[in-house]
Protein backbone atom coordinates (compact mmCIF):
# COMPACT_ATOMS: atom_id res chain seq x y z
CA UNK A 1 0.00 0.00 0.00
CA UNK A 2 1.29 2.99 -1.03
CA UNK A 3 1.56 5.87 1.87
CA UNK A 4 -0.15 9.04 0.97
CA UNK A 5 2.02 12.39 0.49
CA UNK A 6 1.71 14.36 3.61
CA UNK A 7 3.44 17.91 2.12
CA UNK A 8 4.70 19.99 5.03
CA UNK A 9 3.76 23.36 4.81
CA UNK A 10 4.22 24.28 8.89
CA UNK A 11 4.97 28.04 8.53
CA UNK A 12 4.54 29.00 5.42
CA UNK A 13 1.27 30.92 4.05
CA UNK A 14 -1.13 30.10 1.52
CA UNK A 15 -3.15 33.10 0.03
CA UNK A 16 -6.88 31.33 -1.82
CA UNK A 17 -9.19 32.76 -4.39
CA UNK A 18 -12.43 31.40 -4.23
CA UNK A 19 -11.95 30.07 -0.88
CA UNK A 20 -15.50 30.35 0.17
CA UNK A 21 -16.33 27.97 -3.56
CA UNK A 22 -15.53 24.53 -2.93
CA UNK A 23 -12.28 24.07 -4.63
CA UNK A 24 -11.07 26.50 -2.53
CA UNK A 25 -12.49 25.07 0.65
CA UNK A 26 -10.74 22.03 0.12
CA UNK A 27 -7.67 23.27 -0.96
CA UNK A 28 -7.96 25.41 2.29
CA UNK A 29 -8.59 22.06 4.43
CA UNK A 30 -5.71 20.15 2.78
CA UNK A 31 -2.80 22.99 3.22
CA UNK A 32 -4.07 23.23 7.53
CA UNK A 33 -4.04 20.01 7.99
CA UNK A 34 -0.22 20.16 6.79
CA UNK A 35 0.60 23.28 9.36
CA UNK A 36 -0.04 26.20 6.54
CA UNK A 37 -1.89 29.65 7.78
CA UNK A 38 -4.51 30.19 4.97
CA UNK A 39 -5.77 33.33 3.40
CA UNK A 40 -8.94 33.40 2.15
CA UNK A 41 -10.55 35.91 -0.76
CA UNK A 42 -14.16 35.47 -1.93
CA UNK A 43 -16.68 38.41 -2.88
CA UNK A 44 -19.17 35.81 -0.98
CA UNK A 45 -17.85 36.53 2.85
CA UNK A 46 -20.38 35.55 4.82
CA UNK A 47 -19.47 31.39 3.30
CA UNK A 48 -15.96 32.89 3.17
CA UNK A 49 -16.15 32.99 7.05
CA UNK A 50 -17.71 29.74 7.13
CA UNK A 51 -14.96 28.25 6.12
CA UNK A 52 -12.83 30.20 8.04
CA UNK A 53 -14.68 28.54 10.90
CA UNK A 54 -14.30 25.01 9.47
CA UNK A 55 -11.12 25.54 9.32
CA UNK A 56 -10.50 26.43 13.52
CA UNK A 57 -9.72 22.56 14.23
CA UNK A 58 -6.37 23.14 12.63
CA UNK A 59 -5.30 24.99 15.16
CA UNK A 60 -2.96 27.53 12.17
CA UNK A 61 -3.90 31.07 10.99
CA UNK A 62 -7.40 32.19 9.11
CA UNK A 63 -7.82 35.11 7.78
CA UNK A 64 -10.42 36.28 5.40
CA UNK A 65 -10.41 39.02 3.06
CA UNK A 66 -13.54 40.24 0.64
CA UNK A 67 -12.36 40.85 -2.49
CA UNK A 68 -13.68 41.28 -6.01
CA UNK A 69 -10.95 40.08 -8.49
CA UNK A 70 -11.95 42.01 -11.83
CA UNK A 71 -11.28 45.23 -9.55
CA UNK A 72 -7.17 45.61 -8.92
CA UNK A 73 -7.83 48.13 -6.51
CA UNK A 74 -9.61 45.23 -4.38
CA UNK A 75 -6.86 42.70 -5.22
CA UNK A 76 -4.50 44.93 -3.67
CA UNK A 77 -6.40 45.82 -0.58
CA UNK A 78 -6.64 42.14 0.24
CA UNK A 79 -2.72 41.52 -0.52
CA UNK A 80 -2.16 44.51 1.80
CA UNK A 81 -4.28 42.85 4.70
CA UNK A 82 -2.74 39.03 4.38
CA UNK A 83 0.58 40.26 4.15
CA UNK A 84 -0.30 42.64 7.08
CA UNK A 85 -1.72 39.67 9.14
CA UNK A 86 0.78 37.03 8.00
CA UNK A 87 3.76 38.55 7.55
CA UNK A 88 4.35 37.01 3.83
CA UNK A 89 2.68 34.98 1.27
CA UNK A 90 4.73 31.93 0.65
CA UNK A 91 2.03 30.38 -1.90
CA UNK A 92 -1.18 32.20 -3.84
CA UNK A 93 -3.66 29.55 -5.03
CA UNK A 94 -5.51 31.64 -8.57
CA UNK A 95 -8.84 29.95 -8.11
CA UNK A 96 -11.84 32.12 -8.57
CA UNK A 97 -13.63 31.46 -11.37
CA UNK A 98 -16.83 31.73 -13.48
CA UNK A 99 -18.11 28.70 -15.85
CA UNK A 100 -20.72 31.03 -17.59
CA UNK A 101 -23.80 29.90 -19.30
CA UNK A 102 -23.92 26.92 -21.68
CA UNK A 103 -24.94 27.62 -25.47
CA UNK A 104 -23.84 27.22 -29.12
CA UNK A 105 -21.36 29.57 -30.62
CA UNK A 106 -23.80 31.69 -32.42
CA UNK A 107 -26.30 32.10 -29.73
CA UNK A 108 -24.17 32.79 -27.06
CA UNK A 109 -24.89 36.45 -24.79
CA UNK A 110 -22.47 38.78 -25.69
CA UNK A 111 -22.84 39.67 -21.81
CA UNK A 112 -21.94 36.81 -20.30
CA UNK A 113 -19.10 36.08 -22.68
CA UNK A 114 -17.81 39.31 -21.40
CA UNK A 115 -18.38 38.47 -17.55
CA UNK A 116 -16.33 34.94 -17.85
CA UNK A 117 -13.56 36.73 -19.09
CA UNK A 118 -13.64 39.51 -16.61
CA UNK A 119 -13.19 37.18 -14.21
CA UNK A 120 -11.78 34.25 -15.19
CA UNK A 121 -8.67 36.30 -17.32
CA UNK A 122 -8.62 39.81 -15.98
CA UNK A 123 -9.23 38.58 -12.37
CA UNK A 124 -6.39 35.72 -12.47
CA UNK A 125 -4.29 38.73 -14.17
CA UNK A 126 -5.01 40.94 -11.45
CA UNK A 127 -4.00 38.33 -8.82
CA UNK A 128 -0.88 36.76 -10.76
CA UNK A 129 0.50 40.30 -11.12
CA UNK A 130 0.20 40.82 -7.49
CA UNK A 131 1.32 38.03 -6.44
CA UNK A 132 4.41 38.18 -8.66
CA UNK A 133 5.08 41.34 -6.62
CA UNK A 134 4.69 40.24 -3.42
CA UNK A 135 6.07 36.70 -3.99
CA UNK A 136 9.30 38.66 -5.58
CA UNK A 137 9.60 41.09 -2.66
CA UNK A 138 9.76 38.12 -0.41
CA UNK A 139 11.91 36.14 -1.85
CA UNK A 140 10.19 33.40 -4.01
CA UNK A 141 7.39 31.54 -3.62
CA UNK A 142 4.99 29.56 -6.12
CA UNK A 143 1.55 30.23 -7.74
CA UNK A 144 -0.99 27.81 -8.99
CA UNK A 145 -3.21 29.02 -11.21
CA UNK A 146 -7.01 27.22 -11.80
CA UNK A 147 -7.37 26.22 -15.98
CA UNK A 148 -9.57 23.63 -16.89
CA UNK A 149 -9.81 20.58 -19.07
CA UNK A 150 -12.01 22.92 -21.08
CA UNK A 151 -9.09 24.89 -21.86
CA UNK A 152 -7.13 21.56 -23.46
CA UNK A 153 -10.07 20.21 -25.26
CA UNK A 154 -12.57 22.86 -26.13
CA UNK A 155 -16.00 21.31 -25.02
CA UNK A 156 -18.96 22.55 -26.98
CA UNK A 157 -21.60 24.74 -25.95
CA UNK A 158 -18.99 26.24 -23.07
CA UNK A 159 -16.88 28.73 -25.89
CA UNK A 160 -16.46 31.62 -22.89
CA UNK A 161 -15.19 29.45 -20.27
CA UNK A 162 -13.25 27.37 -23.23
CA UNK A 163 -11.35 30.47 -24.38
CA UNK A 164 -11.05 31.78 -20.73
CA UNK A 165 -8.70 28.64 -20.03
CA UNK A 166 -7.56 28.47 -22.67
CA UNK A 167 -6.59 31.84 -22.09
CA UNK A 168 -4.65 30.92 -18.49
CA UNK A 169 -2.62 27.99 -19.67
CA UNK A 170 -0.66 30.59 -22.15
CA UNK A 171 -1.04 33.06 -19.15
CA UNK A 172 0.71 30.45 -16.81
CA UNK A 173 3.34 29.35 -19.74
CA UNK A 174 4.63 33.01 -19.86
CA UNK A 175 4.58 34.23 -16.44
CA UNK A 176 6.94 31.06 -15.57
CA UNK A 177 9.40 32.10 -18.02
CA UNK A 178 9.12 35.53 -16.64
CA UNK A 179 8.93 35.03 -12.96
CA UNK A 180 11.57 32.15 -12.96
CA UNK A 181 14.46 34.35 -12.01
CA UNK A 182 12.97 35.85 -9.04
CA UNK A 183 12.68 31.77 -7.85
CA UNK A 184 8.97 31.64 -8.18
CA UNK A 185 7.23 28.94 -9.71
CA UNK A 186 4.34 29.21 -12.12
CA UNK A 187 2.12 25.90 -12.77
CA UNK A 188 -1.48 25.12 -13.71
CA UNK A 189 -4.03 22.95 -13.28
CA UNK A 190 -6.24 21.70 -15.30
CA UNK A 191 -9.24 19.56 -13.59
CA UNK A 192 -11.72 17.86 -15.98
CA UNK A 193 -15.13 16.25 -14.54
CA UNK A 194 -15.49 16.84 -10.58
CA UNK A 195 -17.76 15.70 -8.20
CA UNK A 196 -20.34 14.49 -6.94
CA UNK A 197 -21.95 17.87 -6.42
CA UNK A 198 -23.51 21.30 -7.51
CA UNK A 199 -20.99 22.33 -9.97
CA UNK A 200 -21.61 18.53 -11.90
CA UNK A 201 -25.14 18.98 -11.66
CA UNK A 202 -25.13 22.02 -13.10
CA UNK A 203 -22.92 21.19 -16.04
CA UNK A 204 -24.95 18.13 -17.11
CA UNK A 205 -28.18 19.72 -16.38
CA UNK A 206 -27.33 22.79 -19.11
CA UNK A 207 -25.53 20.44 -21.42
CA UNK A 208 -28.59 18.51 -21.88
CA UNK A 209 -30.98 21.88 -22.54
CA UNK A 210 -28.48 23.53 -25.16
CA UNK A 211 -30.12 20.90 -27.45
CA UNK A 212 -26.82 19.85 -29.45
CA UNK A 213 -25.86 16.98 -31.42
CA UNK A 214 -23.40 15.84 -28.31
CA UNK A 215 -25.46 15.21 -25.36
CA UNK A 216 -28.74 13.86 -24.76
CA UNK A 217 -31.44 15.73 -23.47
CA UNK A 218 -32.01 13.62 -20.21
CA UNK A 219 -29.14 15.08 -17.81
CA UNK A 220 -29.17 11.40 -16.33
CA UNK A 221 -27.33 10.40 -19.81
CA UNK A 222 -25.86 13.35 -20.29
CA UNK A 223 -23.93 12.21 -17.23
CA UNK A 224 -22.55 8.85 -18.44
CA UNK A 225 -21.81 10.56 -21.61
CA UNK A 226 -19.57 13.08 -20.29
CA UNK A 227 -18.12 10.31 -18.13
CA UNK A 228 -17.42 7.71 -20.74
CA UNK A 229 -14.97 10.33 -22.25
CA UNK A 230 -13.04 10.70 -19.48
CA UNK A 231 -10.09 7.26 -19.74
CA UNK A 232 -10.65 6.61 -16.09
CA UNK A 233 -14.17 6.40 -16.55
CA UNK A 234 -14.68 8.54 -13.55
CA UNK A 235 -15.18 11.50 -11.90
CA UNK A 236 -12.09 13.26 -10.21
CA UNK A 237 -12.67 14.35 -6.22
CA UNK A 238 -12.29 17.97 -4.64
CA UNK A 239 -9.47 15.98 -2.46
CA UNK A 240 -7.72 14.82 -5.38
CA UNK A 241 -7.63 18.83 -7.08
CA UNK A 242 -6.55 19.64 -3.54
CA UNK A 243 -4.05 17.35 -3.52
CA UNK A 244 -2.80 18.27 -6.84
CA UNK A 245 -2.41 22.11 -5.88
CA UNK A 246 -0.53 20.89 -2.51
CA UNK A 247 2.00 18.44 -4.84
CA UNK A 248 2.61 21.93 -7.41
CA UNK A 249 3.54 23.75 -4.30
CA UNK A 250 5.40 21.36 -2.61
CA UNK A 251 9.45 21.13 -2.38
CA UNK A 252 8.73 17.99 -4.78
CA UNK A 253 7.19 19.74 -7.23
CA UNK A 254 10.94 22.31 -6.79
CA UNK A 255 11.88 21.71 -10.70
CA UNK A 256 8.44 22.37 -12.36
CA UNK A 257 7.02 25.54 -13.80
CA UNK A 258 5.10 26.21 -16.42
CA UNK A 259 3.49 23.17 -16.18
CA UNK A 260 -0.40 21.89 -16.79
CA UNK A 261 -1.41 19.44 -14.57
CA UNK A 262 -4.76 17.83 -15.81
CA UNK A 263 -6.67 15.97 -13.02
CA UNK A 264 -8.58 12.76 -14.24
CA UNK A 265 -8.22 14.01 -17.85
CA UNK A 266 -7.40 12.53 -20.89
Amino acid sequence: MTAKATYQFAGKTILITGGAGDIGKATAHRFAANGAAIALLDLNEPKMADVAGELKGYNVPVGTFGCDVTASDDVAKAFTGAVKQFGRIDYVFNNAGYQGVFAKTDEYPEDDFQKVIDINVVGVFYILKAAAQQLRDAGGGAIVNMASYAGVVGPPNMLAYAASKFAVIGITQTAAKDLAPYGIRVNALSPALIGPGFMWTRQTELQAAVGSQYFDADPKVVEQQMINSIPMRRLGSLEEVANGVAFLMSEEASYITGFNLEVTGG
